[in-house]
């Protein structure tokens, strides 16, 4: 190939390649209803996991069509610092712990602060 053949081309910018004799991954169509009334329909692979719900184009959430909806899953609880505080102490634990440092303020005393 001379030099003269590939002058004036974007070299990387544009693909010579064409569709033809390429198969394509076999394709399914699924269809959302908006409850606004619009209708999506989105192509997905056969192999893919379609979701139950697709956001419409007016911001909508769209139900797939003829699907069942699937189970929810438990959701996880957030363990709160109150709830890792009594995985150490008990109640009882924590009442002597709060009568002692009421005491300490009542008198006026409060702990020697640690320098470092």
């Amino acid at each position: 190939m001379s030099d003269g053949a590939l002058r004036g081309t974007r070299l990387g910018a544009t693909s010579y390649e064409t569709d033809a004799h390429v198969e394509l991954a076999p394709r399914q169509v699924v269809t959302y209803d908006c409850p606004n009334g619009h209708t999506v329909s989105m192509p997905f692979s056969v192999e893919a996991e379609v979701p139950y719900a697709w956001e419409c184009r007016c911001g909508a959430e769209a139900i797939m069509r003829d699907g069942e909806k699937p189970e929810e899953k438990p959701a996880k609880h957030v363990r709160t610092h109150w709830d890792m505080l009594l995985e150490r102490r008990t109640i009882e634990d924590l009442e002597v712990l709060l009568q002692e440092r009421l005491e300490l303020l009542r008198d006026g005393r409060t702990p020697a602060k640690k320098t470092a």
